[in-house]
């Protein structure tokens, strides 16, 4: 007991230091673009409504041109700005919440994707809500690009934990290469104190992936990091992939927070 309590503990400990590592990485990354990308943008545009104001009443159609070459400039920041805050957290999990959200992005799917879920879900903690709505949308992305499938479905239940799965029709392959997408995948669930797990089957490909209600009193099982096994274990034998893919989520019942 005393030695699985440590190896427990070891576990929460390295997964919060991931947590905190990728939150450092992120606000690195959001500030270098804003300072690389939206501060010279934002500075050009001042000095030349400036010169517009100078050039007013000297040359008018000059100062016209300055003006319209700003408003460019200004239309290209917004749309960074857009590309950060969705970065940082889609604007439509706030608007609509995860289920609304989800099957906005699925009916723009470059596949026929059927979603079936309750009415309502309870309340989610918002870096859980993030990570389900981000790995289903990447599924999703990985099986119209790698899968050649016909058809998607996603199911998603609430039974004292949360449950999502995604399946595919597509035919049966060899083994699948790791890709950005994937990887994303595996960080954003482990990140959490959740387990990822992906792989072919020989009816199309899956992931499985668990992740936590309560983020306070997560605490990932021995080895879940390293080599992490869905619920329950799969007759197949799962391998890391970048293709076609099921998505099953399982949290555990908890508090949420």
């Amino acid at each position: 007991m005393a030695a699985s309590n440590v190896l427990l503990t070891e576990a929460l400990v390295r997964s919060r230091e991931r947590i905190v590592a990728a939150a450092e990485e992120e606000r690195r990354r959001l500030r270098a673009d804003l300072h690389d990308g939206l501060g010279p943008v934002l500075t050009a545009a001042a000095s030349k409504v400036d010169a517009a104001r100078n050039l007013t009443e000297k040359d008018p159609p000059r100062a016209s041109q300055l003006l319209a070459a700003v408003r460019t400039e200004l239309t290209s920041a917004l749309a960074d700005l857009r590309r950060l805050v969705y970065a940082l957290r889609p604007p439509v999990l706030d608007e609509l919440g995860l289920l609304a959200a989800l099957r906005e992005h699925l009916d723009h799917a470059g596949i026929p994707v059927v979603l079936s879920a309750p009415e309502e879900l309870p309340p989610l903690p918002a870096a859980v809500e993030i990570a389900a709505y981000r790995i289903i949308t990447e599924a999703v992305n990985n099986v119209t690009r790698h899968s050649r499938a016909s058809t998607c479905a996603v199911v998603v239940g609430c039974d004292n934990r949360l449950t999502v799965e995604i399946r595919d029709d597509g035919p049966p392959g060899r083994s699948w290469t790791p890709g950005v997408g994937l990887t994303s995948m595996r960080e954003r669930a482990t990140a959490l104190g959740g387990t990822w797990i992906a792989g072919p089957t020989p009816t199309g490909g899956q992931v499985h992936v668990t992740l936590p209600l309560s983020l306070a009193t997560a605490v990932p099982a021995p080895g879940a990091l390293r080599s992490p096994a869905p619920h329950p274990t799969p007759a197949w034998s799962p391998v890391p992939v970048a293709g076609r893919a099921i998505v099953s989520m399982i949290a555990p019942a908890g508090n949420v927070e």
